[in-house]
């Protein structure tokens, strides 16, 4: 692939318009307004950065990385054991609901895009019992030999958009405070990107209590907007 070709491709993965319905989940964002931990654009901004610092950069990141490494070698029984893992690490019913509905969603785009050349992506997905969106995300960033960090980087800049954008509705906040903290988020996101490539498995860590009791709460909040 031509190096054009290739940032399409990772444009069109970091996209909102991809088809998994990403836009419909908060990942316990609603619940921080809720309750008032969120209330204004400086403590959305500390919420998200810190949550993609020491969570989402430190284990859904470099788990990435680690399968878009297993998928390049055609190491299935890898691919395998890393969706379970991650399946197995979400911390809530809504969160685990959330990976697997979303994982669902890209598999069916795979076939959906009628590409004869995801056939071998499309047949691996198939043999897991239930897909996880990161497993799915990084069959296809593989396929289309994205580089690794930048792929991780977009996989990032994806997740922290939808943070923001789920914010502007529940908090509710500005275009131009979003943009400022997409501004701030994205100058962040290199460091972050970087980091979880040279994480090793045994430093890997999501233990975010604080976020884990978000999502397990929004689970019986009264009104919502989101799906978690």
């Amino acid at each position: 692939m031509t190096a054009a070709l290739q940032l399409a491709r990772l444009l069109q993965l970091a996209s909102p318009a991809l088809p998994v319905g990403a836009y419909t989940y908060s990942q316990g964002l609603e619940w921080a307004v809720e309750s008032g931990i969120i209330s204004d654009e400086t403590t959305t901004g500390r919420w998200i950065a810190d949550l993609m610092q020491h969570g989402i950069g430190r284990y859904e990141a470099p788990l990435v990385f680690a399968l878009m490494a297993a998928w390049t070698a055609g190491d299935s029984n890898e691919i395998a054991r890393l969706n379970d893992e991650f399946l197995a690490s979400r911390e809530s019913a809504e969160l685990r609901a959330e990976t697997a509905q979303m994982g669902f969603s890209l598999h069916r785009l795979v076939r959906d895009l009628r590409d004869p050349g995801l056939a071998t992506v499309d047949s691996t997905l198939a043999g897991l019992g239930e897909i996880t969106f990161p497993t799915a995300w990084a069959g296809l960033a593989a396929h289309w030999q994205i580089e690794p960090l930048a792929a991780v980087t977009a996989y990032l800049w994806s997740w922290a958009e939808n943070q923001v954008m789920a914010a502007l509705k529940a908090v509710p906040l500005g275009q131009a405070a979003g943009q400022r903290l997409l501004a701030e988020l994205g100058g962040r996101i290199p460091t972050v990107a970087l980091g979880a490539l040279s994480l090793p498995e045994a430093a890997w860590s999501n233990f975010t209590p604080a976020f884990a009791i978000a999502s397990a709460r929004h689970e019986t909040q009264y009104s919502r907007l989101f799906r978690s």
